[in-house]
């Protein structure tokens, strides 16, 4: 028996789930809240403490960008479990939406200007003026756009992609915002929280907030890994790398994921420039031979 009819009431005539599975779900969004409001604190507590520890303040950093990495965790399962449970809600997928709200809009955006904008260096009084506007406009462009993602996941059940792909597998449109929220995660975790002092880095890590919003207002395709079913029987091979990138993690966490990170955030980049570039050959004039003069 798998754990699907184990869950179904035995008193309802049309083999519902029980009522405490449906809790089951709710509990992974539930801690999906909990780390991305200690995200939250653990970003204020390392502005104050930048001005007396940097040590202290940078380990502050460094917890909620572990703190956004694991919610990131913790958001695939509660979706997967919910599936696997038969226990799919609309409240369920209302508050989930709201958590990642909380845990993949509010504290990312956070965490993106206190890490790598507040802390940079005076280089000019002017400059680092437009710098920090600069920063509050694009930390909340990317919450508005990372609100804007969920809601259109919401409504939208089979969105028109601007590269569609094989009709057999399941693909995002845009960049799911726990992705963006754990690309800028991946990169403060990378740096061992140390914040940013230097404007010139500060902008290109502006460019990247800007560049994550854009990904996930688009309607590119990204994938899914929905359709991955790991009961199904595996190759000794897909074992192997799937072992292997757990010690990897284990051992090399910091330069693993931010690879990983980095690796899906460009697949869709790729894969956008990769069908412009096949459009553009496969409809191309054909091309008339040189007369040479002389």
């Amino acid at each position: 028996m798998n754990l699907r009819d184990r869950l179904i009431d035995p008193r309802s005539p049309d083999r519902r789930p029980r009522k405490a599975a449906y809790a089951l779900p709710t509990l992974f969004t539930a801690a999906n809240i909990f780390l991305g409001f200690y995200a939250l604190l653990a970003v204020f507590q390392g502005a104050i403490l930048m001005s007396q520890d940097i040590f202290a303040a940078s380990l502050q950093f460094r917890y909620a960008a572990i703190a956004i990495g694991a919610a990131v965790f913790f958001d695939g399962l509660d979706g997967r479990i919910a599936r696997m449970t038969n226990t799919v809600s609309d409240f369920g997928r209302e508050m989930d939406s709201l958590a990642d709200v909380i845990t993949f809009g509010i504290a990312p955006a956070a965490l993106a200007f206190s890490w790598g904008v507040y802390f940079v260096q005076p280089a000019g009084g002017l400059i680092l003026e437009y710098l920090h506007r600069a920063g509050y406009f694009l930390s909340f462009l990317y919450l508005l756009c990372g609100a804007a993602r969920l809601a259109r996941f919401n409504i939208q059940h089979n969105p028109v992609l601007k590269n569609p792909g094989r009709p057999d597998r399941k693909y995002f449109a845009g960049l799911p915002i726990p992705a963006a929220a754990g690309a800028i995660a991946s990169v403060v975790y990378a740096a061992d929280g140390t914040p940013i002092d230097w404007w010139v880095f500060s902008a290109g890590w502006l460019a990247l907030a800007g560049l994550l919003g854009f990904l996930m207002v688009s309607t590119w395709r990204y994938p899914s890994f929905k359709d991955l079913n790991l009961a199904r029987p595996r190759s000794p091979l897909i074992l192997i790398v799937l072992g292997s990138l757990i010690m990897l993690i284990v051992y090399f966490s910091q330069p693993v994921l931010l690879g990983l990170a980095a690796c899906y955030v460009s697949s869709g980049i790729v894969i956008r420039a990769g069908g412009i570039i096949r459009r553009r050959f496969r409809h191309a004039p054909p091309r008339t031979p040189e007369h040479q003069v002389g």
